[in-house]
């Protein structure tokens, strides 16, 4: 049986090139994509418990990576597609690209709420839930009372950002926030207290919220779009029947983008 695990970190990184194709060595076994940044990693990959089993040893303990990959958090869940077909390691000037240079989260991860936090904090009235994902993956599933900010992108997300931002402030709102597995909410919201927002974020992201709350269907509705051949997961971590079609029906550019992601799965 295939399990897909996800992981990043925020770690300074001397050589890129040098961590990828070490990254090639210990990852040859495994199916999907690491990107490598001086800024950290970022990966997605499948494999069984074995081959996964060894992959996270060694980004955790090889001498190759000097350490810089201890303590990262691997979230898996049980797969009955294949989520990739090949196995890419890329060296990006950004681990996940937000178009706002100077950028560093927060080392100690100081503004994660736990699970179980997040379920208290969501449900006060002074605080703003804002779902920091594309339109598409809102549509499909979200926390109750989540805001869509309508970007199509994550670089626009800094402009809807600063448009409101002045009004929660005003309102002294606590600005909550959630993503996937917590990457894209790890580097905005670094930048949205340099603006001087009271903001916190979702310990993991939906796949972490998934994982360790048995009962997650009280406060998420929907499903939850992951970028895999899986398409999409229930808040047990099992994938659905959810199609493509299904996914983009309301994007301008929706019949590309079902044919591109179509084409992408019939190339391997």
């Amino acid at each position: 049986m295939l399990f897909h695990s996800a992981f990043y970190k925020f770690v300074e990184v001397a050589d890129p090139d040098a961590i990828a194709e070490s990254l090639r060595d210990v990852a040859r076994e495994l199916t999907g994509s690491i990107l490598v940044a001086v800024e950290g990693i970022n990966g997605v990959v499948a494999g069984t418990t074995d081959v996964l089993d060894a992959f996270e040893l060694a980004l955790t303990q090889d001498a190759r990576f000097g350490g810089a990959f201890a303590g990262i958090v691997f979230k898996r869940s049980a797969c009955t597609s294949r989520p990739f077909f090949k196995m890419r390691v890329h060296v990006k000037r950004e681990i996940v690209a937000f178009g706002i240079d100077g950028v560093r989260p927060d080392a100690d991860g100081n503004n994660n709420v736990s699970p179980a936090q997040w379920r208290e904090l969501i449900a006060r009235d002074d605080v703003v839930i804002i779902d920091n994902r594309n339109s598409f993956e809102y549509r499909l599933g979200k926390f109750k009372g989540a805001i869509d900010p309508l970007v199509p992108n994550f670089r626009d997300f800094p402009k809807y950002v600063e448009t409101n931002a002045p009004a929660w402030k005003a309102e002294g709102k606590t600005v909550a926030m959630y993503c996937t597995g917590g990457i894209r909410c790890e580097k905005s919201s670094a930048w949205m207290q340099d603006l001087g927002l009271n903001v916190v974020q979702l310990e993991g992201g939906i796949l972490n919220y998934f994982q360790s709350m048995p009962d997650a269907e009280k406060d998420w509705e929907g499903e939850c779009f992951v970028f895999d051949n899986r398409i999409a997961i229930d808040t047990k971590l099992q994938e659905t029947a959810t199609t493509y079609e299904e996914v983009y029906a309301a994007e301008p550019d929706g019949e590309w983008r079902v044919a591109r992601a179509k084409r992408l799965d019939l190339a391997g």
